[in-house]
């Protein structure tokens, strides 16, 4: 990734206000960001900062109260709701702490979802379903039941279900919170990986110093607002790789 890498998503004088009245809370107060394509920027800060907040509004899962989001130059705000579906289905991945994974169902049903949703058609939903589980050395498991499988395993599964529609983004938020360390260190290695080998734009929510400071870039988030590493180009932490 470059400073003249084209922009994949920008955030302009985002808002995010929750309840009315007295009651209202103001989650983001204007907040501008903009990610080019195939690079891995970390949005840290404390919990109630912001930071998943505007990840949900980068990745089309909820609307700000007021500014913008764009995606290659696009407004989202002017897309129905049926083209915004579509449009993050296609072009998203997702990588949660939680696995938002169907217990009783397969490994290969589980990955094949967002394949489902596309319409694809059964025969090359499943090629390509085992193609991804065998790239993240899990097609000896496509049968098994997500519920059997250890914590490492299902967030291999997450990774291969955010992939096997050919993502440009993948969000992650807090992807190792629920692992141990070297099982953490393996699917922190997976990410960057796919970054690097696919030009994958990766987001990542995450207070673990550590994993931010793998990033391309790290920004702060503090009581709604960026306060530092807003920047294309700019506040590159560490430079692991």
């Amino acid at each position: 990734m470059t400073a003249s890498s084209p922009l994949v998503l920008r955030a302009e004088e985002v808002t995010r206000v929750y309840g009315r009245g007295e009651a209202a809370f103001d989650a983001l107060r204007g907040v501008s960001l903009d990610v080019r394509r195939g690079e891995s920027i970390a949005v840290v800060g404390k919990s109630g900062s912001g930071k998943s907040t505007l990840m949900h509004l980068l990745a089309l899962l909820d609307r700000p109260t007021s500014g913008h989001i764009e995606i290659d130059g696009q407004d989202a705000a002017e897309l129905h709701e049926r083209d915004l579906n579509r449009l993050r289905n296609a072009t998203f991945g997702f990588v949660f702490q939680q696995f938002f994974l169907t217990a009783n169902q397969s490994v290969i049903e589980n990955v094949s979802l967002p394949l489902v949703i596309a319409g694809v058609a059964p025969k090359e939903r499943r090629r390509r379903t085992m193609e991804t589980l065998d790239a993240l050395g899990l097609a000896d498991k496509a049968r098994n039941r997500a519920a059997d499988l250890s914590g490492g395993q299902k967030q291999r599964v997450v990774i291969a279900r955010a992939l096997v529609n050919d993502p440009q983004v993948i969000f992650a938020d807090e992807p190792t919170g629920n692992l141990d360390s070297a099982t953490g260190a393996q699917v922190e290695d997976i990410l960057f990986g796919l970054q690097r080998q696919r030009g994958i734009t990766l987001v990542l929510v995450t207070h673990d110093a550590q994993l931010a400071a793998r990033c391309d870039r790290a920004i702060t988030i503090a009581d709604g607002l960026i306060t530092t590493g807003g920047a294309p180009g700019a506040a590159t932490v560490g430079g692991a790789r």
